[in-house]
This record gives structure tokens, sequence and C-alpha cells, in this order.
């Protein structure tokens, strides 16, 4: 048996068992069957479908995308086709793989969240859901539900309650004072994996027209230059939580997701380097054996270890 033989790259997050730790992130993504002539599916360890809402939504006004030094900005409004269309339109035709996928979920209010879920919960063909927290809470003027112990308690545990059949991933703004506490809040309250972390607001100006080079004013800052944050910011909610965490935000190499699994992700998203190289993901989970071998390890769980001894 070869080196690379041994290795195993398999990875268990709550009660979702994945072939190995990537994973194609949610508003990169689209629902996956863009990417299906591209991209070998069935090589990822599963891929998290563009946010679905109550009712379909059709973003915000171009431009929606500029890129930045080592980044990019994103307004793309969560457009999505609602979550009934993505019912009947394409989850029949995401059966056919054999990886896991995941409805990321998102809503305005806690209505919205429990309606979203109660209707995935009747459809056939997905793995689990992932709960965008970044959102506004329009009931209670408009404040993130992420960005609140209180809210981010009230809305998991709703979220949690809905979700009966499968497992329910929490997705984490990173404006927060505490990541450890809103990590521990949303474990107690019923997550059974947490995502860190969603996209940092940001800006960019063309000085030639003194306007936004964004359709909105603002965007969402993601790439390589939110890494070095973003690596912390799982770190640290690590050392708070016994969940699994999956981490992202910047990854583009293989040795960006080492370093990752090194400081406690169980799992990484792979997000904007899709733009660039729409296989990036497919890639990193056919290079990752190799790297593992390079650094004398046979499972994820070795780096982790690695590092704890090195770190304290």
């Amino acid at each position: 048996m070869s080196a690379a033989d041994a290795v195993d790259l398999s990875v268990q997050i709550g009660a979702l068992r994945l072939r190995n730790p990537i994973l194609a992130a949610s508003g990169t993504f689209g629902y996956g069957l863009e990417f299906a002539h591209l991209v070998d599916l069935n090589r990822l360890g599963g891929f998290v479908v563009k946010g679905l809402s109550r009712e379909p939504i059709e973003g915000a006004p171009a431009p929606r995308l500029c890129e930045t030094p080592s980044g990019m900005l994103n307004a793309v409004g969560l457009q999505n086709i609602g979550v009934c269309a993505f019912v009947t339109e394409k989850l029949p035709a995401l059966r056919k793989y054999d990886t896991a996928v995941l409805a990321n979920v998102f809503g305005y209010c806690l209505e919205d969240y429990v309606e979203v879920i109660r209707i995935l919960e009747d459809a056939e063909g997905l793995a689990g859901y992932e709960l965008n927290i970044s959102c506004p809470n329009v009931k209670k003027g408009g404040m993130q539900f992420g960005g609140d112990p209180t809210q981010v308690a009230e809305v998991v545990g709703t979220a949690r309650r809905a979700a009966a059949r499968r497992p329910l991933w929490v997705k984490l703004s990173p404006l927060v004072a505490d990541i450890g506490l809103i990590a521990r809040v949303a474990q107690d309250s019923g997550a059974d994996a947490l995502t860190i972390a969603n996209t940092y607001p940001a800006m960019a100006i063309d000085l030639r027209s003194l306007k936004s080079r964004l359709g909105n004013l603002t965007g969402g800052l993601s790439g390589p230059a939110i890494r070095p944050i973003t690596l912390r910011l799982v770190w640290e909610a690590k050392k708070a939580v016994s969940i699994p965490i999956v981490g992202l935000g910047g990854i583009e190499t293989v040795e960006d997701v080492l370093e990752y699994l090194s400081v406690g992700a169980s799992a990484v998203q792979v997000g904007t380097a899709s733009f660039a190289d729409p296989r990036a993901s497919e890639h990193l989970a056919s290079t990752l054996t190799n790297a593992l071998v390079r650094i004398k390890a046979n499972r994820i769980s070795y780096i982790q270890a690695k590092f704890a001894s090195k770190n304290g």
C-alpha cells in the first residue's frame, strides 16, 4: 500500500460523514447545477446552494462584483428563485449526485426561517441546512440576528425545532465582539455545526465618478485578504465549543486548507476562488491527499493534534 492509499480524507460533521473536507460555499456555486459541466461534483465533500428565501428575490442593482487588493467585493443582494422554485426546479436534478447538498436558509424574521425550512423538510435530496444569521431582523429594528446573543438563541432555537429531519449548521457573522460567546450560544441553542464566517462589510470608490464601484454603496469583502482574520475567528470559536466548525474565508491553495484544519476546522468551504477558477474546489479535493502525505499525516485529526501540541 502506498502512502497516498493510507490517507483517510473523510470527516465527520455532526451526523454527516463527508468523503473529504472540501465543500463549495453558498453564494459562489449557484445551485451546484451551473458548475456540473465543469466540476465533478461527486469528488467534493459537498456544496452549499445559494441562499434560499421564502419568496424570490431579484437582488441588488449592477454592478454586483468588483475586484479589490487580494480580494473581491460583492453586493448580489441574496438574489434567488425562492424556496418553492428550488424544490421543484433544482432539487430533483441534484438528487443524482453522490455528494452532500446543503441548503443555505435566510430570512428577515423568524417566520421566514421557519417557512423555508418547513418547505425543505417535505423534500428529498438534502443532507442538511446552513442557517445564515447575518440578515437584519426587520421586526426588531433591523439589527443582525447574528450580532446579539439573545437573537442568536432565538433564531437558532426556532430553526432547530423546525429542522426535525436534518442537521443544522449555523453560519456566523464576523462582526461580533466575542465570536466564542456567539458560537456557544448557537451550540447551546441546537446547532450541529458552525460555519465561520460570512463576508466583511466594505466599500470601494471609483474616483472618476466618485461613486461606489458597486450598484450598492457597500458590499461584502471576501478572498485572501480576509483569511488571516477569519483564521483567528475559527481558532477562537474552537476553544469555546465542542461541535464541528467549517472554516470559510480566502481559501485558494491546499496550504490554506491545512491552516484552517490545523486551528480546529473539521472542514472548509471554498468561495471566491471559484470565480477565478470554477474547478478550484475540485482541485483542492484532489490535491489534499498528497499534501497530507508530505507532512506525514494519514488523517485530518493528526494536523489538529500536532498544532495543539505545539501551541498549548
